[in-house]
């Protein structure tokens, strides 16, 4: 991602809230940890600097990831907001910037 990340900040409730399309904790994870594409979320950032990664998993499948990366103790943590898999108008849009 380009900048030093200590790790994630996890919580019952965003578990809960990125685990309910499907996606795993550990999808998650690599995604982010790798080298998604990242996008300002402007609709989504009333209190704070919300993001969007979009990337495959190890499988393959398209996923969509929004998050944002919070501060604490002095660490940099990505907070994983939502997740799910892409939606096919999604993936052919998807495919297109991979592709350009």
């Amino acid at each position: 991602m380009g900048s030093v990340i200590d790790g994630f900040d996890w919580d019952d409730a965003n578990r809960e809230k990125c685990s309910k399309h499907g996606v795993t904790i550990a999808e998650i994870e690599a995604l982010l940890s790798g080298l998604p594409h990242v996008a300002p979320d402007p609709r989504h950032s009333e209190t704070e600097v919300r993001l969007i990664a979009i990337g495959r998993n190890v499988f393959g499948r398209p996923m969509f990831v929004a998050f944002t990366i919070r501060t604490k103790q002095g660490r940099r943590l990505l907070r994983p907001i939502s997740a799910r898999y892409m939606h096919a108008k999604e993936i052919r849009a998807y495919g297109k910037a991979e592709s350009a």
